[in-house]
């Protein structure tokens, strides 16, 4: 009985805090500026989203001027809607130093900058997970749905970047890519258009944790895989879970794509069940003759089925059915505020 009133006083309170919100929504801003030197709405990025709305009736925009902000950012489940727009992407830059085996941090607390609110869209940003080669240590961890970022870079070396939700739906636009092993990883379902996928190890690009059943993965379209000098020997892909997707079209890939292409994670069942494929892609690391046996190459039929409103379309999805989701994110315009 105890546990039940607790449980009734937690539901008023919560209730209470979303009715005070609403009945006064002029007293939230939707537009913010975040300025180390002090001129914007705040110095630090934290600030500015726990100052934030929480289920906005508008989209909540944040300015973010040029510089190096040295701070872990959380964006939780109760921020909806917002955007994230840098000044410049080589200038405005997200940083920290966290890794797996820090204290009582996993791979997963590791974050530079979590994304979790839906609908979550970030331009001209550099998110860093600066510890260097020390194991596991991401830069972005997403698990927001109908998530995109435009001209955006993510430094790091394992684990750069994690794609959570296993029915999130995440695309990355004209992004620069850098780490070492399985620095693209997670659930998602994931788009890389135009991208630069750089290697600066011998390792893996990619470790997908497809749950069974989902019609996609990563999906990588028209990107550029490109290594540091003396890189190799690197795979496509492994399975970090059985039913791992990953698909490469039309990309460019340089010399160290070693010939076999993929990797099982050294379990041979799991050529039975990952989906591993190749479309229509180009340079010395894309000859497929000495491919594993088990990947396969798409036909123009295939490859037909991969669009953007095939892949987002609403698998799984508690969000309102929205084909165009990714269309109506990545066309909208922003005017710099900073610049007036």
């Amino acid at each position: 009985m105890k546990q039940f009133a607790f449980f009734v006083s937690l539901t008023f309170i919560g209730i209470t805090s979303l009715q005070a919100q609403t009945a006064n929504p002029q007293q939230y801003k939707y537009v913010f500026t975040v300025a180390k030197d002090g001129s914007g709405d705040y110095k630090y990025i934290q600030e500015a989203i726990d100052a934030m709305r929480v289920f906005p009736l508008a989209p909540i925009t944040l300015y973010i001027k040029n510089g190096v902000y040295n701070e872990k950012i959380e964006l939780p489940a109760t921020n909806t809607d917002v955007t994230f727009i840098g000044e410049s992407v080589d200038k405005t830059i997200i940083v920290f130093n966290d890794y797996s085996g820090r204290g009582k941090l996993t791979t997963f607390n590791s974050f530079t900058a979590k994304i979790v609110g839906n609908r979550f869209r970030a331009e001209n940003i550099t998110f860093s997970n600066s510890a260097g080669p020390v194991g596991q240590a991401v830069a972005l961890h997403v698990e927001a749905d109908q998530a995109i970022f435009i001209n955006c870079r993510f430094l790091g070396n394992q684990d750069t970047i994690y794609t959570g939700g296993e029915t999130a739906r995440q695309l990355f636009v004209n992004c620069y890519i850098e780490g070492t092993t399985d620095f693209i990883f997670g659930p998602a379902t994931a788009v890389f258009q135009n991208c630069e996928i750089r290697s600066k190890t011998n390792s893996y690009i990619t470790a997908a944790s497809t749950t069974q059943g989902k019609k996609f993965g990563y999906v990588f379209m028209d990107c550029q895989l490109t290594a540091d000098s003396g890189v190799t020997k690197v795979y496509l892909g492994r399975p970090w879970r059985s039913y791992s997707k990953t698909v490469f079209l039309r990309c460019t890939m340089d010399k160290h794509i070693t010939p076999e292409g993929w990797n099982n994670w050294g379990n041979p069942a799991n050529e039975h069940t990952t989906f591993y494929a190749e479309y229509k892609n180009s340079g010395s690391g894309a000859t497929t003759a000495n491919r594993v046996k088990w990947s396969h190459q798409l036909t123009d039929k295939d490859a037909a089925n991969y669009t953007l409103a095939t892949i987002f379309a609403n698998e799984g999805s508690a969000l309102p059915v929205n084909p165009k989701w990714h269309q109506e994110q990545s066309m909208r315009t922003f005017e710099w505020p900073a610049k007036k």
